[in-house]
This record gives C-alpha cells, structure tokens and sequence, in this order.
C-alpha cells in the first residue's frame, strides 16, 4: 500500500464494515504522546498509542491480546 490516499481508503472501507465497540478504560497524558487502554463487550482488550503534533495524530500505534480474538474473527491459519 502506497500513499495517504490508498491508506485512508482502506480504513474508510475496514471501519465502515467492522462491528466494534470500545469502551475506553484509562487514558494516560504524557507532553505529546497519549495512551488508550480499551476493551470490548465481548472482552477483547488492547492498548493505543498516539504522538500528536499541532492537533494531529502524526504517529499510532495499537496493540491487542490475541488470545482474546474470537475464533470466528481471526484470519485463516
């Protein structure tokens, strides 16, 4: 995948799809950088990382336990 188009495109078309929900658990502040820590009614649970830069995300990050991913949502072995 090339270019801020084409990754836009593909998080418009993967969200407007996808069935979530995120219950926001702590958020932590630190200068630019903040820290999300979510879960999900069904008890998925992970964590977002963020750098922000004159009112924009410049920088993310995610991570989620795997071991909580319903079978039916995890990709073909």
């Amino acid at each position: 995948m090339e270019g801020r188009a084409a990754i836009r495109e593909m998080f418009v078309k993967d969200f407007a799809s996808a069935k979530m929900v995120c219950i926001a658990g702590h958020i932590f502040e630190d200068g630019p950088w903040a820290i999300l820590e979510w879960k999900d009614p069904l008890g998925l649970r992970g964590c977002g990382f963020f750098r922000v830069e004159d009112d924009k995300i410049v920088f993310q990050r995610g991570y989620w336990e795997p071991a909580l991913v319903p079978e039916s949502a995890r990709p073909p072995a």
